[in-house]
């Protein structure tokens, strides 16, 4: 299997570097034959690189330690399911990994775009194959998962315990789906460059690749911040790592193409700004690559010991040149002549919405990389904490939320002054209500008052737009309200999915901001029988338990839990010990509620376990954050899911593609003849 795995990589890499010459002929030509067999060569690409995820996954399965990568990451008595999610779990198979989900979404978009799109698919598939033929490279050469070990171990050194957890199954792959999935919008984009056809048709083929790798970077952002709550036993879910920044920039980027994408498909505006965004994103993708495997930023998320820096580094570096280059050079073509009319219109609003989250991006970017920045300037390493950037991003995100609630009320070109008092009336009035209870109920910090005024003005104009759309249409069609909001919905699905999205975003910051001010942590040590109490709940100490298995072994402290007399839980925090690391661990104990998370840990232990000492956080809403990720999901779901009009629309253009192909296949004949 190992030499099953070399050869299909290298078989890959052939692929790969034909299918862009093979591209690149046919496109010149206007020769479909090349660009056909351009095509072939992706899919037999994708299904070398299969064979080699096979290979390694096999390995892995039947523990052949004779397989470096194998002998790193798993042992024989790792579990099955964490032998399976170890192909992520280190460097060489995280970036098989991801060229395996790159030669996937290469061969879906070389399928879709069979018909369509003649004169910009090849240029896009050649720049996919270029990209998928880096990280070929570097498997080939540099970082290769089937390297033989000169002396086979009679067992191995087993998996991270951090990612002995059920979340490896789903974050990683997750992130990185929204990571690599961006590279089709990006190679959409470069190709609109290198052919010259700047229209909105890179768009409008990639319209919902975008939003596919936007709803996998939510996903990723999401439940990674899941997965350090669980697992690391600090009571908190964001801490502005280095690796969770990576992660956070190319979503905030992608969240402004998003909206300015609208902008130029409705009004023919900011044709450089989308194709620059798109490029960002991608770009960034790339950067948290780098941060993740060079180790020039310390992170508990990144891979250590890695040599990788330099090439990833260069790479982005010729990637960003080159794109930046084809920008400039197509920039007197991508002028338009329409302008800005108002800035009392939705344009100015989408603009300024993007103007904000590029801001929190470069807010981000610069206080990630200013500890290499310092250190290379001053020899000292200045790291940036946690305060910076709650300093920096916090007044932004309420420009953000602010923006947010204005957009979908204020027309098109222009809106007239004399209106605004109309329009925003309700939605003031909701605001202002919000905030007088809030500050009623004893809450005195400005920001959170600000952040509550502006969530329920934010819904306020969510609920305006709804009713308004449901009104209409009743007055047309004559319909229940309840089927009027369906169809309303189904046949604006872009907008109104857009909406609940809206409603997932205001939802995840009352959860984020109740989190972040109302935090309460306790940390007591109690002898067995005990109590104390943490706000409203009692917590009495009831002993231990402990298991012992050949992968591990844990210590489980009992604590009942009471609330006005009344039991409420049973909670079992512990304390891991895996032996093959020879490294402790901590399983927290959470009862979650909307109203607060009750968050025990086992902080530590005395010799004989007579007493335990318990560190315990009560944080309020922080069930908001994952509901508000959650309704983000299914706003995505609706915004992606294809309406008549759009069917039919595709449904025409592979019929005007097919007819071009036609008529182009005589002249190219001819001129062979």
């Amino acid at each position: 299997m190992p030499e099953l795995g070399r050869l299909a990589l290298a078989i890959a890499l052939l692929l790969a570097i034909y299918s862009i010459i093979s591209n690149v002929i046919g496109a010149r030509r206007g020769s479909p034959e090349f660009i056909a067999s351009a095509r072939h060569a992706l899919w037999a690409m994708c299904a070398m690189v299969t064979i080699a995820v096979a290979a390694l996954w096999t390995g892995l399965l039947t523990s052949d330690f004779s397989l470096e990568y194998v002998a790193s990451y798993t042992s024989t008595t790792l579990p099955t399911v964490y032998k399976i999610t170890s192909l992520w779990g280190g460097q060489q198979g995280s970036l098989l990994f991801w060229t395996w989900l790159l030669s996937i979404f290469t061969s879906i978009a070389a399928f879709q775009n069979r018909r369509r799109n003649p004169n910009l698919a090849p240029y896009a598939m050649a720049v996919l194959a270029g990209v998928a033929i880096f990280f070929l490279f570097m498997l080939n050469f540099i970082t290769r998962p089937f390297d033989l070990l000169p002396v086979i171990p009679a067992q191995g050194t087993d998996l991270n315990p951090l990612l002995q957890n059920y979340w490896m199954a789903i974050h990683p792959p997750s992130l990185y789906t929204g990571y690599v999935s961006s590279t089709v919008p990006f190679a959409f984009g470069a190709a609109a460059l290198i052919s010259g056809k700047l229209d909105d048709s890179w768009i409008r083929s990639t319209r919902r690749w975008a939003i596919f790798s936007w709803l996998f970077l939510t996903l990723g952002n999401m439940f990674g911040a899941r997965w350090a709550y669980e697992v690391l036993g600090w009571g908190g879910y964001w801490a502005w790592d280095p690796v969770e920044n990576a992660a956070f920039m190319p979503w905030l980027v992608m969240t402004a193409y998003l909206h300015s994408v609208m902008i130029q498909e409705r009004k023919d505006m900011l044709r450089v700004w989308n194709l620059a965004l798109i490029g960002l994103a991608f770009c960034l993708t790339i950067f948290g690559t780098f941060i993740t495997r060079s180790g020039v930023i310390s992170s508990v998320h990144s891979f250590t010991q890695s040599g990788l820096g330099p090439y990833f580094l260069t790479f982005l570096i010729i990637v960003a040149v080159a794109y930046t280059g084809l920008l400039i050079f197509r920039s007197g073509e991508l002028r338009s002549p329409a302008e800005f009319e108002s800035y009392l219109s939705r344009e100015a609003a989408f603009l300024f919405n993007n103007l904000v989250l590029i801001g929190i991006a470069f807010a981000v970017f610069w206080g990630t990389i200013f500890p290499v920045l310092s250190e290379a300037v001053r020899g000292v390493k200045i790291t940036v904490g946690p305060p910076f950037f709650n300093r920096v991003n916090g007044p932004l995100a309420l420009a953000l939320i602010f923006l947010m609630g204005v957009g979908p009320l204020i027309a098109w070109r222009r809106t007239s002054a004399k209106t605004l008092p109309r329009i925003f009336a309700a939605p003031v009035l909701l605001g202002v209500a919000a905030g007088l209870v809030v500050y009623t109920a004893g809450i005195r910090t400005w920001y959170v008052l600000v952040a509550m005024s502006l969530v329920a003005f934010v819904a306020g104009t969510v609920i305006v737009e709804f009713r308004r759309g449901v009104v209409a249409r009743r007055h047309m069609v004559r319909e229940t309200t309840p089927r009027a909001l369906v169809n309303l919905v189904a046949k604006n699905n872009r907008r109104y999915g857009g909406y609940i999205i809206h409603i997932g975003v205001i939802i995840a910051f009352v959860g984020i901001v109740g989190s972040s001010f109302f935090k309460t942590e306790v940390k007591k040590s109690v002898h067995e029988g005990q109590s104390f109490t943490v706000g409203a709940y009692n917590l009495r100490y009831l002993g231990l338990s402990e298991t012992d298995t050949p992968h591990m072994e844990s210590t489980t402290a009992h604590v009942e839990v009471t609330r006005r007399g009344s039991e409420i839980a049973l909670m079992s925090p512990a304390r891991l010990f895996f032996k093959r690391e020879q490294q402790p661990a901590t399983r927290v104990a959470i009862r979650s509620t909307p109203a607060a998370d009750l968050y025990v840990v086992l902080a530590g232990l005395d010799d004989n376990g007579a007493s335990a000492t318990f560190e315990v956080f009560l944080t309020p809403l922080v069930f908001w954050l994952w509901a508000g990720g959650l309704m983000m999901v299914l706003g995505t779901v609706v915004v992606m899911w294809p309406n008549v009009r759009e069917r039919a629309a595709i449904a025409q253009a592979v019929r005007g593609a097919a007819g071009e192909i036609e008529e182009k296949a005589p002249e190219s004949a001819a001129g062979g003849s």
